[in-house]
């Protein structure tokens, strides 16, 4: 599986070998250090690293833009880079593998076979840029004969901070080392084996010394960076039927649409009217508003005002509005109303939300497409969300301003 940017060529990769649990360990890292560079305030992953990851191969997605296509054929692997980036999330809000990788095999390399020990796994890792510089995680996971992490390495300007082996296969824990920088260069301990070790370096170091300090702000970099990301797939066909009042916040299905609508039109007025805008561009016969009301049976139910009064119920709306509908919706929003975990001891002003959009482009028409990449573009602008969607054929956006277009090819 190769990736090609439009800004760079093709990076071919052969086919998957066999991975043995004894090549299940981190390779060698070095970051460059750029002292003029002015570092973003707001931590964000800027590359996901699929190093052997179900059907992908020494795989690099650069991620670093505003609005980020993932583009290629069925197959290309397009879902299977966003679910990695969507487990990397969860493992840096404290999720065990089980968790992240609820069908671990699927992300075996097909053609990895078992070692002696019958031992077979994958690897992946990301890059978190922001004010420690460039922060990067490479992770080795073993899947069969049972899941666990044999390997974690991270890494900022050229020292490595933290380093996790499977010593003994007997325990259910992993030798971590993770820089000191005082009287003892490094200090070990164990670690659970089915937890991202960095998540857990804020428990474990003291931070007494410039080397400890040094460790904590890389850790807390990378999990603030992967932590705020929103997996967004709108399934119309749950969409249209009323829903129970007081969920909250919008899940990734966005079931709960109805719901969401009537809270946001009460809470911000002025991004409802944003919301509306967006309609009445994107959508076929104008939309003059969009309203939700609670009845008397505790459930919710929404439509769209029509120009002249008209109003046409959630229920009536084709799958191509209501996805667009729910997108725009997704867009505009941000932690507070979609179901997300932020880092609850950073403030959200440091934070940028990433919204994975799979299938960004299913059931759009060519003007509902067009008006969502820019809605993602502007949003994208003021630094508080970024959007990574996964389409067929990206080359209608092309004459979109902003929008950065990652090839998959097989």
């Amino acid at each position: 599986m190769g990736v090609s940017s439009v800004s760079s060529s093709s990076v071919s990769s052969s086919s998957v070998s066999s991975l043995p649990a004894s090549s299940l360990s981190v390779s060698s890292l070095s970051v460059s250090e750029e002292p003029d560079v002015v570092r973003p305030v707001r931590p964000r992953v800027t590359e996901v690293r699929l190093s052997a990851f179900a059907m992908h191969r020494r795989v690099v997605l650069p991620l670093d833009g505003t609005f980020t296509l993932l583009a290629g054929r069925s197959g290309s692997g397009k879902s299977s880079a966003l679910r990695a980036y969507a487990a990397l999330a969860r493992l840096a809000g404290g999720a065990g593998l089980a968790e992240a990788f609820p069908d671990p095999v699927a992300c075996v390399p097909e053609r990895a076979r078992p070692d002696a020990q019958r031992r077979r796994g994958f690897r992946i890792g990301c890059t978190a840029d922001g004010p420690v510089g460039p922060v990067r995680l490479d992770l080795a996971v073993q899947v069969e004969p049972e899941l666990r992490v044999v390997g974690e390495r991270l890494t900022a300007g050229g020292t490595v901070l933290l380093e996790t082996a499977l010593v003994d296969p007997g325990r259910r824990a992993v030798q971590a080392a993770w820089h000191t920088a005082g009287s003892a260069p490094v200090t070990r301990a164990p670690l659970p084996d089915d937890r991202l070790g960095t998540a857990l370096l804020p428990l474990r170091v003291a931070g007494k010394t410039d080397g400890q300090r040094h460790v904590l702000a890389a850790a807390e970099q990378l999990v603030v960076a992967l932590r705020s990301v929103f997996a967004c797939d709108p399934r119309p066909s749950r969409m249209r039927a009323p829903v129970p009042g007081g969920s909250g916040r919008l899940l990734s299905g966005c079931d709960n649409l109805a719901d969401v609508l009537w809270r946001t039109r009460g809470e911000c007025g002025r991004r409802h009217a944003l919301l509306v805008a967006a309609l009445r561009a994107g959508c076929a016969v104008p939309a003059a508003d969009v309203v939700a009301e609670l009845d008397s049976d505790g459930t919710v139910r929404a439509w769209l005002e029509r120009d002249g009064g008209t109003r046409t119920a959630l229920s009536r709306l084709g799958d191509g509005e209501l996805r667009y509908l729910a997108l725009a919706l997704v867009l505009l929003t941000g932690p507070g109303i979609l179901e997300v975990d932020p880092a609850g001891e950073v403030p959200s002003a440091l934070q940028a939300l990433t919204v994975l959009a799979d299938g960004f482009d299913r059931c759009l028409d060519t003007v509902q497409r067009d008006e969502l990449a820019r809605l993602a573009v502007r949003m994208g602008e003021r630094g508080h969300m970024r959007c990574v969607g996964a389409v067929a054929d990206a080359s209608w956006a092309a004459g979109i301003d902003g929008v950065t277009v990652v090839h998959l090819e097989p």
